[in-house]
């Protein structure tokens, strides 16, 4: 593991994808910076400005990377962080990458009529079962890494729990919401030793952060 009182830059830890560009284009705003993000090609350690530099990696890769302190802030997703907890502080909603946990089904069934055991498909298990267990209902949970929407379609479950943003594609597959479960948006962490060791320079990204979502 990198040594933490080695001086570089500050580090940031961003999800690959759409949340990597909304990340960007916030930082553009705020004064940093970006050209070599945008010229990246393969690369995944890249810098932005002088003083920081940004590590791309899968949303759950940021959750670790922050935790051990080899990158000092990350973004990441409110449903990676519900999943997959973890030892650091989330400071800020980043007010993007917007939208909703919910609990879905082929239309017209009534999910809730009967006392019989319903099985959940889903890519999210604990969010899942944390849900069902709020409601004191009995789940099998079923855990789906492709497009979790097949599942109702071929008999495998009663229902999924999924990120839903639009919609469409529950809709063109012959799905409804039932229950909407909780919002989710892009949220800034930061390792913990980095928010005492580091504090000045968070606070300063921070501060300009905080300033340009509340324009």
């Amino acid at each position: 593991m990198e040594n933490r009182n080695n001086k570089r830059p500050l580090r940031i830890a961003l999800t690959k994808g759409r949340l990597e560009k909304d990340t960007v284009a916030l930082l553009e705003k705020i004064g940093y910076d970006c050209t070599a993000v945008h010229e990246k090609g393969r690369r995944l350690i890249l810098p932005v400005g002088d003083d920081m530099e940004v590590v791309l990696a899968k949303a759950a890769d940021v959750i670790t990377y922050v935790e051990n302190g080899v990158c000092d802030l990350g973004v990441v997703g409110k449903d990676t962080i519900m999943e997959q907890n973890g030892k650091f502080f989330e400071l800020l909603d980043l007010r993007f990458g917007r939208c909703r946990f919910a609990l879905a089904g082929k239309k017209g069934d009534n999910f809730y009529e009967g006392s019989h055991i319903r099985t959940i498909a889903t890519k999210y298990p604990n969010i899942a079962r944390a849900f069902f267990e709020k409601k004191n209902m009995d789940v099998d949970i079923v855990k789906i890494e492709g497009s979790v929407e097949l599942a109702p379609l071929l008999g495998l479950s009663h229902a999924i729990v999924d990120i839903v943003e639009t919609g469409t594609t529950l809709k063109e597959n012959g799905l409804e919401v039932f229950e909407f479960i909780c919002p989710i948006s892009a949220r800034l962490i930061a390792n913990t030793v980095s928010l005492k060791l580091r504090r000045e320079e968070i606070e300063k990204l921070l501060g300009e952060i905080e300033r340009e979502l509340e324009k």
